[in-house]
């Protein structure tokens, strides 16, 4: 059966609507913008909220918000270390099948699932790009979990967005190594990181994806621009996968693209045993509840299951 291709999420939305609901922990649930994008979510039918942290905060919070938490699980924890080992425990034990990060720091929910659950990949997070001026959605990676990535780590970053696009029916995703400039300079180690990439997409050591790099971001976004330039690209103008060449630039772009662009931006973590829901408190609820989605949509098209 063939996997539906996205382009925008509404389409994802849409999909999503014919799923069973996924339990999710909800780390430190104890603000209320955490709490109202897992509300929206369970409104939804997109998730079984697993609620960790302060029990009296978190009540007290739900009775503010009209949520009525009879019927909703919240495991007591009182500290940032304590709901995130509670968080990865009930991964471990199959309670929770997805994550969702809510007030702590990224550093304290990732260190138990890092030390505690199985993961054969490299960690790292994928930003999700609705924006009107582009015709399909662009994942940028990674902005916010590796901070200076080797040539090694880059590959392992890029395979993991290119196992996403797959999940999400995008067979031959097409992604941009991005660098300052289109050619080689060795005094720019981010272009020869991206030559090497192009050449290890071409050799089958990345799968499954179409590469190419050195390209500076004007070059990736625009056929004309390349055009103009005298660059020949299968990748300008229909780009999908956007590698950046570390963690700040990644991350600049990102938001450039939100705050004088426009664009709507989910958050998700692979190569966890599950994936982690991962959006910044400013967000808006339209971005919390697609990271939400996405990460349903990779579970059940995963078929990740109990032994």
């Amino acid at each position: 059966m063939l996997k539906r291709q996205f382009t925008n999420f509404r389409q994802i939305m849409q999909e999503v609507e014919k799923l069973e609901p996924i339990p999710v922990a909800v780390v430190e649930a104890i603000d209320r913008e955490v709490l109202e994008a897992a509300k929206e979510a369970t409104d939804q039918n997109l998730i079984i909220p697993l609620l960790i942290g302060s029990e009296v905060k978190i009540r007290k919070l739900m009775k503010e918000m009209n949520w009525n938490s009879d019927n909703i699980q919240i495991f007591a924890a009182e500290t940032d270390e304590e709901a995130a080992r509670i968080g990865a425990d009930l991964v471990a034990k199959y309670q929770a099948r997805a994550i969702m990060k809510g007030h702590l720091h990224t550093d304290v929910l990732l260190h138990p699932i890092l030390t505690l659950l199985p993961h054969r990949k490299r960690l790292s997070h994928i930003f999700v790009a609705e924006l009107e001026s582009y015709p399909k959605l662009l994942f940028i990676t990674d902005g916010a979990i590796n901070i200076t990535p080797d040539l090694k780590t880059k590959a392992a970053i890029l395979q993991n967005a290119a196992d996403l696009l797959h999940t999400l029916g995008n067979n031959a995703p097409k992604a941009a190594a991005l660098s300052a400039v289109e050619v080689v300079n060795p005094d720019i180690p981010s272009t020869t990181d991206a030559a090497c990439l192009s050449k290890m997409a071409e050799r089958g050591q990345i799968r499954g994806a179409i590469v190419d790099g050195p390209l500076a971001f004007d070059n990736a976004i625009s056929v004309k621009s390349a055009q103009i330039k005298g660059i020949h690209s299968p990748v300008s103008g229909d780009v999908d996968i956007l590698l950046v060449p570390d963690l700040v630039s990644g991350n600049i772009l990102a938001k450039d693209l939100e705050y004088l662009a426009g664009a709507i931006l989910g958050g998700i973590v692979v190569g966890a045993e599950v994936p982690i829901i991962l959006t910044s408190r400013a967000d808006p609820p339209e971005a919390r509840l697609v990271s939400t989605a996405v990460a349903a949509i990779m579970f059940h098209r995963s078929n990740i299951e109990a032994p």
